[in-house]
């Protein structure tokens, strides 16, 4: 059964509000295992929605989000960085630990949730990672509970509301120009049967045949029913 435009346009709104609601993770460890671990955890469990892009240190990780940069001017709106909607860290990495990574993003003043993961449970230190602004302090192995947790954290940073706000108005946009279409064919249509009419209802009847009068009309009454079938 062939869509209506006004269907089309919901089918391609509705695809598009998926891929605005994507999650990116970064994924910041230094053990091959562990990133490896996370990123199926994260992807197994993330119902198509979560894309992982993983590192394995502090430095690739400033790189990604252009913080190894010295902090001039706050970049525009246009800059070519990858967005992400989380960051989950490993505590200890050699050169840059996930301590320094959350205080580099958070001085930068970037909104951009940071939660950071360890095998070690000491409480100085989750109680530090949490006072200078991480999010939660998750213990390895991470379970499949925590997927929810950090979907929760990012969505917290995306702003859902003006988001559905957003693709309300583009879809009211859409849906009026498909509609302006349609009338704009529908009044073709009736421009047609206004002619046919008129035609027919000419008083020629000593030069026109009555067959081809009720040609007429049949076609008219033709385009009536497509017309309202609409």
């Amino acid at each position: 059964m062939e869509l209506t435009k006004e269907k089309q346009v919901e089918v391609e709104v509705e695809t598009e509000i998926e891929m605005e609601m994507e999650i990116r993770v970064l994924v910041v460890d230094d053990s091959p295992i562990d990133r490896k671990i996370v990123e199926g955890l994260l992807k197994r469990n993330g119902n198509g929605c979560i894309k992982v892009i993983a590192v394995d240190s502090g430095t690739k990780a400033m790189e990604l989000l252009q913080l190894n940069k010295q902090k001039a001017e706050p970049q525009s709106p246009a800059s070519n960085e990858i967005k992400f909607d989380i960051i989950l860290t490993d505590y200890c990495m050699p050169e840059m630990t996930g301590y320094d990574l959350l205080k580099a993003v958070k001085n930068f003043s970037r909104t951009i949730p940071v939660v950071i993961m360890s095998s070690e449970n000491e409480p100085q230190r989750i109680s530090r990672c949490k006072a200078d602004g991480a999010e939660d302090f998750i213990l390895k192995p991470l379970q499949t509970n925590d997927v929810q947790k950090l979907r929760n954290y990012a969505n917290k940073s995306t702003k859902p509301s003006e988001l559905k706000s957003g693709i309300k108005r583009k879809m009211i946009s859409q849906l009026d120009l498909a509609s302006a279409m349609n009338i704009a064919e529908r009044k073709r249509h009736l421009s047609r049967v206004v002619m046919v009419l008129k035609s027919s209802s000419l008083d020629i009847s000593p030069y026109f045949p009555l067959a081809c009068k009720l040609v007429l009309l049949f076609y008219a009454m033709l385009c009536l029913s497509q017309l309202l079938h609409r």
